[in-house]
């Protein structure tokens, strides 16, 4: 069963980012929005295994921030974060 994992929160603040990428299987994706987008910066520690996962980034988080989105990545906007919540089995928000 895939799951989208929607996460919200700085990386730098929490260790949320960490405990979803542990539990991210084969068939998951993970939607950062909000100041997660920040996990693409190239200081971030999970840079690496994010660029190993299906990653989206809301696009308008990252122009809010005047962040690139990356090469590995995905942008996509509010309409096709509706299409993932339809896609994947479950959507799981990391509150």
């Amino acid at each position: 069963m895939s799951t989208l994992h929607v996460l919200s929160h700085s990386p730098f603040s929490d260790t949320r980012l960490g405990s979803c990428l542990r539990l991210l299987g084969s068939d998951d994706a993970l939607l950062l929005s909000g100041d997660a987008v920040y996990a693409v910066l190239p200081q971030g520690s999970a840079l690496t295994p994010l660029q190993e996962k299906a990653v989206f980034i809301l696009e308008e988080d990252l122009l809010a921030r005047n962040l690139d989105c990356p090469q590995w990545a995905t942008c996509v906007d509010y309409p096709a974060f509706v299409e993932l919540s339809i896609r994947y089995d479950k959507v799981n928000s990391w509150l």
